[in-house]
């Protein structure tokens, strides 16, 4: 902490009147809010890796440049281990949509308008952040390639499915699984951009009543589909189709915008990238439920599993993941 209030002296000339750690993060990073004497507050952050600091700090320099809304940037210590940046204040989007959330999934307009005013901003970020600049300093890896596609989806063998105990053909898995990788792989080159990778609710502040983006330092090159996924069909988030999709074409209306490619050839390639994200997210859930015994990981769980039927019904190519998650739905998490 020392050095941060340090960093804040040299920056702006005065030490921190106050310094709260902020809790939450589920990365190695510490946050604080730094409170100034003059009523005004920056966030500082103490990373361990200087290389993810780096990409989060390159990112967030092509991101401001083209005018997106980000956090600025203030200064960093010379290991690139410490840094400032602007404080978006205590509400993210995961707050605001909490009343929709846990109703079941009854969101109001003024959740719908926010909810949209996001998917319209999306195509922005990820064309902004698809410059060399920014892939040469990607962390850990550069681009979506099938080594990772495969760590993934051994993620969800390992961490969720082992653990459930059922029984399942491991060679017509991997068949499966091969085929998903494949899909995923062969896409329009056109849609290989920023992948803004973890682009949820939760990584969403809205200060002011206006989104702003953060925490996108694992970004890299690779497949659009990824983040479309991965916010709308957050199985926790419990949207309806119909909301869904209004949402969905608010995406592809501004990615139209920006870029040329077709639409039907899009959605088919969605529809893998959903059941890719499906397994990821059982995959964490899997680890700290019933690895770790964590309540709110367990909880999540059936919803998760409905999402992954629900891929399955609306493709016929992984008939060993549709018999498997037949099966679980006969499962119950001890």
């Amino acid at each position: 902490m020392e050095g941060l209030s340090q960093l804040c002296q040299d920056t702006c000339g005065v030490r921190p009147s106050l310094m709260q750690p902020i809790t939450g993060s589920g990365s190695h990073r510490a946050y604080y809010r730094l409170h100034l004497p003059d009523g005004q507050s920056l966030i500082g952050v103490v990373g361990t890796d200087p290389l993810e600091n780096d990409a989060f700090w390159a990112m967030t320099l092509a991101f401001t440049a083209g005018s997106l809304p980000v956090p600025r940037v203030y200064a960093r210590t010379d290991d690139h281990l410490r840094y400032l940046q602007e404080d978006l204040g205590t509400e993210s989007l995961y707050d605001f949509l909490a009343p929709g959330r846990d109703s079941g999934g009854h969101y109001t307009p003024a959740h719908e308008q926010m909810l949209h005013r996001v998917m319209n901003d999306l195509p922005r970020l990820q064309t902004c952040g698809a410059s060399e600049e920014v892939f040469a300093r990607c962390h850990p890896i550069r681009h979506m390639d099938e080594e990772s596609v495969w760590y993934d989806l051994n993620y969800f063998k390992y961490c969720f499915l082992r653990l459930t105990g059922i029984d399942f053909h491991e060679r017509h898995l991997q068949e499966d699984f091969r085929r998903l990788a494949g899909r995923l792989l062969t896409v329009d080159e056109s849609l290989v951009r920023f992948q803004y990778r973890d682009f949820q609710a939760r990584n969403v502040m809205i200060p002011g009543g206006r989104p702003h983006y953060i925490d996108y330092q694992g970004g890299r090159q690779g497949p659009v589909h990824y983040d479309v996924a991965s916010f709308l069909w957050q199985a926790a988030a419990r949207y309806p189709a119909d909301l869904r999709e209004r949402l969905l074409v608010t995406y592809l209306q501004s990615l139209s915008r920006l870029i040329p490619f077709d639409e039907d050839t899009f959605r088919a390639g969605l529809r893998d990238y959903v059941l890719f994200r499906t397994l990821q997210v059982l995959g964490a859930y899997g680890l700290r439920g019933l690895y770790e015994r964590k309540a709110h990981f367990l909880a999540s769980i059936p919803h998760a599993l409905r999402q992954l039927r629900e891929c399955l019904r609306q493709t016929p190519h992984y008939p060993t993941l549709a018999a498997i998650a037949q099966t679980l739905t006969q499962w119950q998490p001890s």
